[in-house]
């Protein structure tokens, strides 16, 4: 696939026709059969927040009464059973018609259990959703009582698709993975039921048949039909998904499945995008965020627009309605604005930023809706007499390269080590990393695992407190450092951390004008020699001595400076090419193949900057860092300033530079960000 430049995360393509936008949205919340302790929070919002965008924000129109909600906890809906959830599709097969659309919508429990017909699985599984009505497993029948099966939830789609509808189906739930809970949140529970917990015995489940380990298996899978099909999960097979209150900092948040707000925040700035550029998106988020460990998996005809509509750019103005000098607009926390935001009042939506009659300051922001009041700002006053229509424009976007990190309770040997050398520590973090209490929200947080291998050291989680590859997750021990020596260890590795989280930061804010450049990525393994393209999405799964190489052509009218980096899951950033391509200048190079010593998650990042005259190429190696050591012992322009501030390093380690042995032929910035997973061979 060919990917052209657009951060704008635009496409352009022909009207829809007429039709009929129908959901069908699923909250399963509290399972009577089921202790407590198992029981969920965040569905019940989900459905309530994915309803509210999809009938007053979403780019294409849904009627309320096209909107089908099941969820308990909501007033008004039918409980989420089993019987329920076939009647809702069997109304839905009943009513769509050829070009219809359908967006569906899963927030609850999943789990595995051995499949009924193993040959259809790669691992001898079957997914499972989870209805409020389930019962445990039972041997005779060979499936958990009241289970949507994963063969069933694809022939209720392919009932969708064989009328002509096009369906979206969204999956908020986890099937497999473990998780530890090290910090006590009360906030965040994982949408993941144990098998054991029904009874199901997987001690005797095995693979039935070998598996390519580049190969990723859906959860849910759609066979065929007339209309399209798309499909988002929230977790990989084998990975875990967490809901937690959100939005982090607002009063009164709400639980929330972290992926279902992550998708929403994404589609409310994006409506316009395709759904490749939305998981893209979301992918980067969650890495930006430490939202959780997990990698959400994007099937189906990614290159459409999503809900079927037009292609558009990123929306970042909102019409006004003015009443005794409060402003308010439709959007809110998911479009990024938070209470204090300074937006432009534009007579105009086609008016340039200089153009701005004055300038709003938001002072109450909800989910989808905002206030504010006039505010001086660089000397201008906002008249009284405003145009009729006037629209509030979000600036450019302030980057914030602030780390906050939220220390462990106190009580233990470890964390009382840590607390008596704060003082130490925050004079090596410098201002970039902030530390809060353990229990206010954070970026990372530190934590002692006392069941652990290392119990005596302080590890490094996501913002949920959830430590699922402890392989993986960083640690600093204790027991062999005095004071000076641990904070010394620690900011280093916070500050490691904070660099490969900065440039993806950065990757977000830049591109609102991108240059002209085609690139595409590609691949190729030690059995097949030939190159083939690299997906943007779903994320591309390579394993050792798999290479990946670039294919950039210049088709704009001025030069542009390329580099290419590479941040690994050890949060190495590695720099593997510099160069200028004069316009009509193409590059063809081999840039790495992967390395067997460090495997997770990592991403690739294309640097397009347009290139000054007399000035040098644009080298971006000073940004390259050393890998992390996960278990840390005894140690010891506008936009270059931006690259500059999200920090820098002298030397690189992680994946193995090829030799050039493919040759190289001779607006503003953009920055194309793609992830990837390695893992092992076998």
């Amino acid at each position: 696939m060919r990917i052209i430049f657009t951060l704008a995360l635009c496409l352009a393509v022909g009207p829809a026709m007429a039709r009929e936008n129908y959901a069908l949205l699923i909250g399963a919340n509290q399972y009577p059969s089921l202790e407590q302790q198992w029981w969920l929070k965040g569905p019940a919002n989900d459905v309530q927040l994915v309803a509210t965008y999809l009938t007053t924000a979403a780019p294409v129109a849904f009627a309320a009464q096209n909107v089908t909600v099941l969820s308990d906890g909501v007033a008004g809906a039918k409980a989420p059973t089993l019987a329920a959830i076939r009647g809702a599709f069997a109304e839905l097969a009943a009513k769509v018609r050829p070009g219809d659309f359908v967006y569906l919508h899963f927030s609850g429990h999943g789990t595995q259990a051995p499949a009924v017909d193993p040959a259809t699985e790669l691992d001898g599984l079957d997914e499972l959703f989870l209805p409020v009505d389930i019962g445990p497993w039972s041997d005779q029948v060979g499936s958990v009582e009241n289970a949507l099966v994963d063969d069933e939830i694809g022939a209720l789609i392919d009932g969708l698709r064989v009328k002509g509808a096009d369906v979206w189906a969204v999956f908020d739930s986890c099937h497999s993975g473990t998780a530890t809970r090290a910090v006590e949140a009360e906030d965040v529970r994982v949408r993941q039921l144990s098998p054991e917990v029904l009874g199901i015995d997987m001690g005797a489940v095995g693979l039935s048949r070998s598996v390519d380990p580049r190969a990723t298996e859906a959860p849910f899978d759609a066979g065929s039909g007339d209309g399209s099909f798309v499909a988002f999960f929230a977790a990989q097979t084998n990975e875990v998904t967490p809901e937690k209150n959100l939005p982090r900092g607002k009063p009164g948040r709400k639980p929330q499945g972290v992926f279902t707000w992550t998708l929403m925040e994404v589609l409310a700035e994006y409506p316009n995008a395709t759904y490749g550029q939305i998981g893209q998106e979301v992918l980067r988020r969650y890495a930006v965020k430490n939202l959780a460990k997990s990698t959400p998996l994007f099937e189906g005809d990614l290159d459409r627009v999503v809900f079927g509509g037009k292609g558009g750019a990123r929306v970042s103005q909102w019409q006004a309605e003015v009443a005794d000098g409060q402003f308010t607009i439709p959007a809110g926390a998911l479009h990024g604005l938070t209470t204090g935001t300074v937006l432009a009042v534009m007579g105009s939506a086609a008016d340039p930023d200089a153009a701005a009659l004055g300038f709003v300051e938001l002072t109450s922001v909800e989910s989808f809706t905002s206030l504010g009041r006039a505010v001086e700002k660089d000397g201008k006053v906002l008249p009284a007499d405003l145009p009729k229509g006037v629209t509030l424009r979000k600036l450019n976007e302030t980057l914030d390269f602030t780390l906050t990190v939220a220390l462990p309770a106190a009580g233990t040997a470890p964390a009382d080590a840590l607390l008596a050398a704060m003082g130490a520590l925050q004079e090596a973090s410098g201002s970039r990393l902030a530390f809060v209490a353990p229990d206010q929200e954070a970026d990372l947080r530190l934590a002692v695992l006392p069941d652990s291998p290392r119990p005596d050291a302080i590890w490094v989680l996501p913002s949920t407190g959830l430590a699922e590859d402890l392989a993986g997750t960083p640690s600093v021990s204790t027991d062999d450092k005095d004071g000076a020596a641990l904070a010394a260890v620690l900011a280093d590795t916070l500050i490691t951390m904070a660099r490969a989280q900065n440039l993806l930061k950065l990757a977000g804010a830049v591109g609102s004008v991108t240059p002209d450049v085609e690139v595409e990525l590609l691949t190729r393994t030690p059995e097949d020699r030939t190159l083939r393209p690299l997906p943007f999405a779903p994320v591309p799964v390579l394993v050792p001595d798999d290479e990946v190489h670039v294919l950039a052509r210049n088709n704009g009218a001025g030069p542009v400076d390329v580099n290419v980096l590479y941040i690994g899951a050890d949060w190495s950033i590695s720099h593997w090419f510099s160069g200028r391509l004069q316009p009509g200048d193409a590059l063809k190079k081999g840039l790495f193949k992967i390395s067997a010593d460090v495997l997770g998650q990592e991403r690739m990042l294309v640097v397009v900057t347009p290139a000054r005259p007399q000035i040098p190429v644009e080298d971006l190696s000073y940004l390259a860092q050393d890998a992390l050591d996960v278990s840390r012992t005894v140690g010891g322009s506008a936009f270059d300033a931006a690259l500059a501030e999200a920090g820098f390093g002298q030397t690189t380690r992680g994946a193995i530079a090829l030799t050039d042995d493919v040759a190289e032929s001779g607006s503003g910035p953009a920055i194309l960000s793609l992830e990837l997973r390695t893992v092992a061979r076998e």
